[in-house]
């Protein structure tokens, strides 16, 4: 599937995207422990900008925030007079693998909710982009519970396999080569439903 029919795929959801409250409690969790005052953090595969908006509570010089969706980052922007006042954050369409930007140049990469569609060749990128020290944090589905359907189903990556506990989980930044890593299970439970994820925290060596 190219990266329109991808875009496609994704507009279509972008109306309705932010009523799951899911998404923005990942990026709460994916954020809170990170370090003050980054210079420059990179939210892969934004959406409608949970995690974006999350990082501006560490108090960021800049936030770039990339997903692939026109609709998903109209949705993102819409909301920026309100929360994002300054204009800290810059949205841009396009793939989010690889992220435009250059080696080594950030100190945080933020990926919620995305890697399932992403793959493992996203970890070589963050790794090129992270300076040495630098934070990643990402969640990841589980390997026991996700079944895609439909058209999504067509472009979950075949070179990725998906964790089913905590270890595996922290085993996907530790063979991709980060260091210091943590992983755990995190679980929501909502109006209508009880979901999960795993929730990973490592380094840039």
């Amino acid at each position: 599937m190219d990266h329109d029919a991808r875009a496609a795929l994704f507009d279509s959801t972008a109306e309705h995207y932010d009523e799951d409250t899911f998404h923005a409690r990942v990026a709460d969790e994916l954020v809170a422990p990170l370090p003050p005052e980054p210079d420059l953090v990179l939210d892969v595969a934004t959406g409608t900008g949970f995690a974006a908006y999350a990082a501006l509570r560490l108090k960021p010089s800049r936030v770039l925030a990339v997903d692939l969706s026109p609709a998903m980052v109209a949705q993102a922007t819409a909301k920026a007079a309100e929360l994002d006042p300054s204009g800290v954050i810059t949205w841009q369409v396009g793939p989010a693998v690889p992220m435009p930007s250059p080696d080594g140049s950030a100190d945080v990469v933020l990926c919620a909710s995305s890697l399932h569609f992403l793959g493992a060749v996203a970890f070589a990128d963050w790794r090129r982009v992270l300076r040495p020290g630098g934070r990643l944090a990402f969640s990841v589905v589980s390997g026991a519970r996700f079944r895609p359907s439909g058209a999504f189903a067509d472009f979950v990556p075949r070179d990725i396999t998906f964790p089913t506990d905590d270890a595996e989980a922290a085993a996907l930044a530790t063979s991709a080569g980060f260091v210091d890593v943590s992983a755990r299970t995190f679980t929501y439970r909502g109006a209508d439903r009880v979901r999960s994820t795993f929730v990973v925290h490592a380094t840039a060596p």
